[in-house]
């Protein structure tokens, strides 16, 4: 893969991947309208560790008192907030993990087109200005009740149509349901860890079985460059939320369905 190429790509994956705006998307039709050839299954593994590198390490400060009060809870049976927070986002991650696997072969078959991307793109943008604009609730991440968790989960699992956005549809779920947008952000943010482990793993399974040589540098170039780029978009997204909102990232997922169904429709 060319250094350019591997640059650009991982720069992306590392800014869509938490932002709402589906970072599946772009990495589908980016080649596509570049006439670049497909990543590769390597590469994808490589930027999936840069993703989940950032977000751990932003969120090292609350990892360790939810890891450490979670397995405190198992042979207590106490819960503390840490704790609960702990099992909401495992009870949250059940859901896309039950349909990436009952899917997925249906996914990569039938909606990974242009006209697919563009209607989810639309259409979830439109709900997350409604959200946006009816939510604004006060409740944070601490206050999850198992509806609230389930919910969320549900539109996690959405979230495989490709266009849609993990994080988009997550966060539409939680201003839907009263939290604050930074809640909501937060969230999302933390449920995104299981979830890129095990897209990473499903990922580093194919990879395993197919054969050809894997190019270390451009693995190495693609991790590095996603994890720098996603821990500025995490910081930065969520220190700009409550002044800016979600109106600008409506406005984009808007411009880019519509420019979908132009080019290709």
């Amino acid at each position: 893969m060319d250094t350019l190429h591997a640059i650009f790509l991982a720069i992306l994956q590392g800014f869509t991947e938490f932002l709402p705006v589906s970072s599946s998307a772009h990495l589908i039709l980016l080649p596509r309208l570049l006439g670049w050839e497909d990543q590769g299954l390597a590469f994808d593994v490589a930027v999936h560790v840069g993703t989940l590198s950032a977000v751990v390490l932003y969120f090292r400060r609350d990892l360790a008192p939810m890891a450490r009060d979670w397995f405190t809870s198992l042979h207590s049976r106490k819960n503390t907030a840490n704790s609960r927070l702990a099992w909401a986002v495992l009870w949250g991650t059940v859901p896309v993990g039950l349909a990436g696997l009952l899917l997925k072969g249906f996914i990569e078959s039938n909606l990974r087109s242009e006209l697919v991307i563009a209607a989810a793109t639309i259409i979830f943008g439109l709900l997350l200005w409604w959200a946006d604009a009816k939510g604004r609730g006060r409740r944070d991440e601490y206050s999850l009740r198992i509806s609230d968790i389930a919910i969320i989960g549900i539109a996690q699992a959405l979230a495989l149509i490709p266009g849609t956005s993990r994080s988009g549809a997550t966060m539409t779920a939680g201003l839907m349901l009263g939290l604050s947008r930074q809640a909501a952000a937060r969230f999302s943010f933390l449920l995104s860890i299981p979830v890129i482990i095990l897209a990473g793993g499903l990922l580093t399974l194919d990879l395993i079985q197919q054969p050809g040589r894997v190019d270390w540098a451009a693995m190495i170039i693609g991790a590095v460059t996603s994890a720098v780029t996603a821990y500025i978009c995490i910081h930065f997204f969520l220190k700009l939320l409550e002044r800016v909102g979600m109106l600008p990232f409506v406005v984009y997922r808007m411009l880019l369905g519509a420019a979908l169904i132009y080019l290709f429709v």
